[in-house]
């Protein structure tokens, strides 16, 4: 009988996950700015309280930082909008090249007696493909980015009620004299990990778009914003972020090029996620390359292309919160990278 109630709850509980999600893909439209919404606020809390300990007010503190925000906002969206509009102009010529040089290279291999079927490739690995991926992807941000103002308010009022959220979350779990400090470690390890996850994306696309800029590169700072929105996924979104990159300057320079592009991408990211961004984060955020995959599938069918740019801070709130419960203590080390050892709460 025990084992018959287990299983019930069980089912319960997937039939009220399965409810949820459909109720969140169906409400994205609304759901999906509230998340950059959030999103946004924690990235300015940090520079809201730096600002704060030179004795500004809070309201001109939140004044300021909006107007930033909002200023490189406005910024970007017109200078890579214009790269966007000119690139898809040029998309067409540009895939028209792209196969020719896959032609070439077909035709070079047939000739060391290495034969391909041309169609039959080009039907399963339509390099052009690949460009399309990140394109569409930007597309789609820039889609939900539409809602800026809607976005920005939202932002004003949530930095506003941040101070006062982790006492609210103590008294809505009966916890008035704030003993459980798990949900301070939660909310701190939240702020510091998207904090840090910034910081290095965007020294990450400065250091692309720079790059781009030293070898003559057609639209690098519209390459350099792709870089820094998909250093949000590890190892998978640096590979999606360089291949446009590497395929222009192999169709309107040279391989040499192409190789030189590839090969900064890969010291750049190697540096930043290997050495930069783990002495500053340290070891316990980490997520196995499966998760990563998986998370990017999961959470692109659930909120479209915000879903894959945010899948990997959204997959480490859920992660963070298992690790500070013990019932999903054990789902936070399956999670977690291989040897990461997470340490049960108190």
């Amino acid at each position: 009988m025990p084992s018959f109630i287990g299983a019930s709850k069980s089912l319960m509980v997937l039939a009220s996950l399965v409810i949820v999600l459909a109720g969140i893909k169906i409400a994205s439209p609304l759901v999906i700015p509230f998340i950059l919404s959030v999103f946004i606020a924690v990235i300015c809390s940090p520079l809201i309280n730096a600002l704060g300990r030179y004795r500004i007010p809070k309201g001109l503190a939140i004044v300021l930082v909006i107007m930033l925000v909002f200023g490189l906002i406005l910024s970007l969206a017109g200078l890579v909008g214009q790269s966007v509009n000119d690139f898809s102009a040029q998309l067409p010529q540009y895939k028209e090249q792209l196969k020719s040089e896959f032609e070439w290279l077909v035709n070079t291999l047939a000739q060391y007696n290495i034969f391909l079927d041309k169609s039959q490739i080009m039907a399963m690995f339509d390099p052009a493909k690949m460009i399309d991926v990140a394109t569409n992807m930007l597309t789609g941000f820039g889609g939900v980015m539409a809602n800026l103002f809607l976005i920005i308010v939202t932002v004003v009022f949530m930095l506003f009620e941040g101070p006062s959220i982790g006492n609210k979350i103590h008294l809505a779990m009966d916890d008035p004299d704030m003993k459980m400090a798990q949900i301070d470690r939660f909310l701190a390890s939240i702020n510091s990990y998207l904090a840090i996850k910034t910081l290095v994306s965007l020294a990450t696309g400065i250091l692309v778009t720079f790059m781009l800029w030293l070898l003559d590169i057609d639209y690098f700072l519209l390459w350099g914003v792709v870089a820094f929105m998909f250093n949000y996924i590890p190892n998978i979104g640096s590979i999606i972020a360089a291949i446009p990159a590497v395929l222009l300057a192999l169709i309107t320079q040279s391989p040499l090029t192409a190789a030189i592009v590839g090969g900064g991408y890969i010291l750049i990211n190697t540096v930043m996620g290997n050495m930069i961004e783990p002495r500053f984060m340290g070891r316990g955020l980490g997520l196995s390359a499966l998760v990563v995959f998986l998370s990017l599938i999961f959470w692109g069918w659930l909120l479209g292309s915000v879903g894959m740019l945010l899948s990997v801070p959204l997959t480490m709130v859920v992660k963070i919160a298992l690790e500070e419960s013990e019932e999903g203590h054990w789902i936070a080390t399956l999670l977690g990278s291989d040897g990461e050892s997470i340490n049960k709460p108190s």
